[in-house]
C-alpha cells in the first residue's frame, strides 16, 4: 500500500479513487500548508497530490526520498521545481483541457461586469440605494460592435472568441504564432500584432500561459497604449500584469477599467485595487465550478494511480 499526501482539501471524487491507499490530507480549512508542513507530509510519501497554489520548491522536494509523482491539481505547474523534480527522477503532472469552459464563461462575466458596472450597480443598491431611472444615470458600455483583443489564442481564448461572437463583437488576437485558418474562421479572429491588438482593442483579455517572457507584459508603456475607452481582463496569471502600473492608470483614467481574476502577488492584492470602483476583483475562481473541479480531481487521481501501478502518468508535464 503506497503512501500518497494531498497538501490541500480537494474533491471526494479524488479520495475515493485513492481509497486503496494511504492518505493523508492537511485538512485546514483557513490556511495553505507551510512549507515545514509539506516537508513533513512529504518525507514519507510515495505521492504528493498538490493544490496549484502550493509552492514545491528544491527544498521540499530534495526531502521527499520515495516520491514517484508530483500530481498538481491545476493546468498550470510554475509552483514546482520542475528541474529538481527531472533531477530526482520524479514525475510530474497536471490537469490540462478541463478548465477551458468554466474560465471562458468566467471570463465573459467579467466583461460583462466590468462594461455593465454590475458589482458597483449591487455596492449602490445595498448601500446607499437610488432614486430611480434616468436617463443619463449608471451608464455603462455595450459589448455589440466593440473589438475583443485576445493575447493568446489557446483552448481558453478560442473559447472565450466563441462566447464574444453571440455578442456581435469584432474579434482580433495575437499570439507568438498565427493560428490554422480553420481556428481563425472557427472563431472569427483575425491575428494583428501585438501593439495593434492593444491599441485597437476595447476590450483585451489575456489568456497565455505564463512564461518569464511576458513577466510584466502589461505595463505602464503598454497601458498607455490602450483606448482610454478600453477594459483590460486577466483570468490567466498575475504576474504577466504590472498591477502597480495597472492601479496608476486606472486612478488616472488611462484606461476605462479592468477585471481581475489573478493577481501579481497571489493571494495577496494591490491595496489601491481594492478601493476602485472601475476595478473588478474576484479570487481566482476561473475554474471553480463542480464540474470543473470534479474533473480535475479526477485526472489528478488516475495520474498517482498510473504511477503507483508502474506506468508513466496519464497527462504529464516532464
Amino acid at each position: 500500500m503506497a503512501k500518497i499526501f494531498i497538501a490541500g482539501r480537494v474533491p471526494q471524487l479524488a479520495l475515493d479513487l485513492l481509497h486503496t491507499h494511504e492518505v493523508t490530507m492537511f485538512d485546514d480549512h483557513a490556511s495553505l500548508i507551510s512549507e515545514e508542513e509539506l516537508i513533513s507530509g512529504v518525507k514519507e510519501a510515495d505521492a504528493l497530490l498538490c493544490p496549484l497554489s502550493t509552492k514545491v520548491s528544491d527544498k521540499v522536494i530534495s526531502q521527499g526520498s520515495k516520491l514517484k509523482i508530483i500530481a498538481n491539481f491545476g493546468a498550470g505547474y510554475d509552483n514546482i521545481d520542475i528541474q529538481s523534480a527531472k533531477a530526482h527522477q520524479i514525475y510530474v503532472s497536471n490537469t490540462p483541457g478541463v478548465s477551458t469552459d468554466a474560465t471562458a464563461e468566467l471570463t465573459m462575466g467579467l466583461i460583462l461586469s466590468i462594461m455593465r458596472r454590475m458589482p458597483e450597480g449591487d455596492r449602490l443598491c445595498r448601500e446607499k440605494g437610488f432614486n430611480g431611472w434616468a436617463p443619463l444615470f449608471f451608464l455603462g458600455s455595450e459589448l455589440k460592435g466593440k473589438t475583443l483583443g485576445i493575447i493568446g489564442l489557446g483552448s481558453i481564448g478560442q473559447a472565450v472568441a466563441k462566447r464574444a461572437k453571440a455578442f456581435d463583437m469584432n474579434i482580433i488576437y495575437y499570439g507568438p504564432h498565427r493560428k490554422s485558418k480553420d481556428v481563425e474562421e472557427m472563431t472569427n479572429a483575425n491575428y494583428v500584432s501585438l501593439e495593434d491588438c492593444i491599441k485597437e482593442s476595447d476590450v483585451l483579455s489575456i489568456h497565455a500561459p505564463f512564461s518569464p517572457s511576458i513577466h510584466h507584459l502589461i505595463n505602464q508603456d503598454t497601458l498607455k497604449m490602450m483606448k482610454k475607452t478600453a477594459y483590460l481582463i486577466n483570468a490567466a496569471r498575475g504576474p504577466i500584469v504590472d498591477e502597480k502600473a495597472l492601479a496608476v492608470a486606472l486612478k488616472e483614467h488611462t484606461i476605462a477599467g479592468a477585471a481581475l481574476d489573478v493577481f501579481e502577488f497571489e493571494p495577496s492584492i494591490t491595496e489601491e485595487l481594492k478601493s476602485l470602483d472601475n476595478v473588478v476583483i474576484t479570487p481566482h475562481i476561473g475554474n471553480a465550478t463542480i464540474e470543473t473541479r470534479d474533473a480535475m480531481a479526477e485526472i489528478v487521481a488516475n495520474n498517482i494511480l498510473s504511477v503507483l501501478n508502474g506506468n508513466e502518468p496519464l497527462t504529464p508535464v516532464q
